[in-house]
């Protein structure tokens, strides 16, 4: 596949706004594309920026024989995680939830994603 057979895909993009010490802006990543990232001053800027980022991203990888993964379906998976964990993180992780009033479940789904 050629770079533009890559950028045709839908790769899952994931676009944050972020204030910090440098100001405010707008943070771009590709869930499949490690390490491929961008940022603009708005939300618009940040995706054609990061679809720029994108073309050199598989260019470099495609240039020097390396796979390029492709897009994630998100189809295929049920949303349903188990894990088993200790009875002491277990509790901690309950009463944590209650501080913040909030189900174990929400609470959890907050620890992963930050």
């Amino acid at each position: 596949m050629s770079v533009q057979d890559y950028l045709k895909l839908p790769y899952n993009i994931i676009i944050r706004h972020v204030i910090d010490e440098s100001g405010s802006y707008y943070f771009a990543t590709v869930l499949e594309l490690d390490g491929c990232m961008s940022d603009g001053e708005t939300f618009e800027e940040a995706y054609k920026n990061v679809h720029e980022a994108m073309e050199g991203w598989i260019e470099t990888k495609l240039e020097s024989g390396f796979s390029v993964p492709v897009p994630i379906n998100a189809e295929k998976y049920s949303g349903k995680y188990v894990v088993r964990l200790p009875k002491t993180l277990h509790a901690r992780l309950v009463m944590e939830a209650e501080k913040e009033g909030v189900s174990l479940n929400q609470y959890t789904l907050y620890k992963l994603s930050v």
